[in-house]
């Protein structure tokens, strides 16, 4: 998808040189999609590969591009390194499914025990401390609508890969893009022309719709089960998961029992709303959206009412009812 020409004309030394550790290198390995893109659900036919190394990256490629600081980008570019095989797949398998955080323990432990990075990190001057916590710099992460490296990324590369908008329009709302103060007086991704703005908050809740689809609701919560049932049979091992999808596939299709489950999992192709079926699951997943900043205006939702009718709609619909995967 060649995403990161689109962040930052240039590629500085420090992110080439910690992108290529093993830990980082260890990403490549896991997808952004949670495994989805395994089944054979029609809405994640095609996709190409989109790795969370990929995401890592581009992360700290945008965070350099607006803001120029070594320390902010570095821990945008290490923010995932914890991440299990199917991401936040794992977060569904601990119950996590409505914050889906629980992926991002041990980002501090892995950095501080990477060789690796810490020689880069002593190189370039800074401390473990200082990139460990992403959420320490709101150009790099913010909370829920504001924008900011991460949100922006992933919903880029969405936009690309699932094919709501072509790599010549993300670069044109990408360049929209800089940094100025919110209503709250905190830095913030923002953009300068409403237009933009507003068609860019309009691709991202297309993406909203598709992470919440029973699609892909369902698909999370099945291979979450799936790999809970085979940790528990001892078929794979909850380390297992940290090493790369690649590894767990090949253990799964390792016995007859896990190969079997796994393949019913993957030619998964349709779903019905259905309460009567063994397979049948009422799967609650957390609602991500967006409501740009406008520099100088305030919120797309103040600006453009359609778009606040738009945001309340998607946070009232319900999740409160019974899916099933068939073949």
């Amino acid at each position: 998808m060649d995403l990161h020409s689109i962040y930052s004309n240039d590629f500085p030394d420090f992110i080439s040189e910690i992108s290529q550790t093993s830990a980082m290198l260890r990403l490549y390995d896991i997808g952004m999609n949670c495994g989805c893109e395994y089944t054979s659900f029609p809405l994640f036919e095609g996709l190409e590969k989109y790795s969370r190394y990929t995401h890592s990256v581009g992360v700290a490629l945008i965070v350099w591009h607006f803001s120029h600081d070594m320390r902010q980008s570095t821990a945008g570019l290490l923010h995932d390194i914890s991440s299990p095989a199917f991401a936040h797949v794992i977060d569904f398998m601990h119950g996590d499914y409505l914050t889906q955080e629980s992926t991002e323990n041990g980002t501090e432990r892995i950095i501080a025990e990477s060789v690796e990075i810490q020689q880069c990190l002593k190189k370039y001057g800074m401390k473990t401390s200082e990139v460990a916590d992403y959420h320490l710099y709101p150009i790099a992460d913010n909370d829920t609508p504001r924008l900011s490296a991460d949100r922006l990324e992933y919903t880029i590369g969405n936009i690309v890969n699932y094919r709501l908008a072509s790599h010549e329009k993300a670069k044109e709302l990408y360049d929209d893009l800089c940094v100025g103060i919110n209503e709250e007086n905190e830095q913030e991704i923002m953009f300068a022309d409403r237009r933009k703005a507003l068609e860019f908050a309009q691709l991202s809740m297309q993406c909203s719709r598709i992470y919440v689809s029973d699609e892909d609701r369902y698909s999370m919560q099945r291979l979450a089960e799936l790999l809970k049932d085979c940790i528990v049979r001892g078929i794979i091992s909850e380390e297992d998961l940290y090493i790369g999808e690649k590894n767990v596939i090949e253990k799964l299709l390792g016995t007859e029992y896990s190969a079997n489950e796994w393949n019913r999992f993957r030619n998964y192709s349709a779903i019905m709303r259905a309460g009567n079926s063994p397979d049948s699951r009422i799967v609650y997943a957390k609602k991500r959206y967006i409501n740009p900043f406008v520099k100088g205006y305030g919120r797309v939702s103040e600006i453009f009412q359609d778009y606040g009718i738009l945001i309340r709609r998607y946070l009232s619909e319900s999740q409160s009812y019974a899916i099933t995967g068939t073949i």
